[in-house]
């Protein structure tokens, strides 16, 4: 059985400390950890960890360094990260979530996961995303909440 290749934010490794998302991002991370799904970051998120406080970077360290595969930002993610600000998908202000869809998209990731409804899991916004996707050649990229890619959620 294929195991989905889940692109995770920051927000969901910040999410097993706030109280709100705490219960779906501990167990979306019990997936990784039992192997069933396959934990994947960007050098993106790495960047935005090192302002995190202590307590959420150590998040990502709770899962082994064979488990999570880092991505890079190339050339090409940022050259469509800058196509979505200029299609309208995303605001200027917001060109490192841009950068999280770019690196999804890019690497043919099954689905990218974000507590982030204002940017991210907006279907104004996912709509635009794939739209810029589909112009560009790219296939479309499936875009969710931790709640919704759990068992429970399916």
């Amino acid at each position: 059985m294929h195991k989905l290749r889940v692109y995770i934010d920051t927000s969901v490794i910040g999410g097993c400390l706030d109280t709100e998302f705490a219960k779906d991002s501990k167990a979306l991370f019990s997936l990784f950890i039992r192997g069933e799904m396959i934990p994947i970051v960007s050098e993106v998120v790495l960047q935005e960890l090192e302002d995190a406080p202590n307590e959420v970077r150590k998040v990502l360290e709770g899962l082994t360094e064979h488990t999570v595969e880092v991505l890079r930002e190339t050339n090409e993610v940022a050259r469509l990260a800058k196509l979505y600000i200029s299609s309208g998908a995303v605001p200027d202000h917001s060109y490192r979530d841009a950068l999280h869809i770019a690196v999804a998209t890019i690497n043919h990731l099954d689905v990218l996961v974000s507590w982030n409804f204002k940017h991210i899991v907006n279907i104004k916004r996912i709509h635009a995303y794939n739209s810029v996707n589909i112009k560009e050649g790219y296939s479309m990229l499936d875009i969710r909440s931790p709640k919704e890619v759990l068992d429970e959620g399916v």
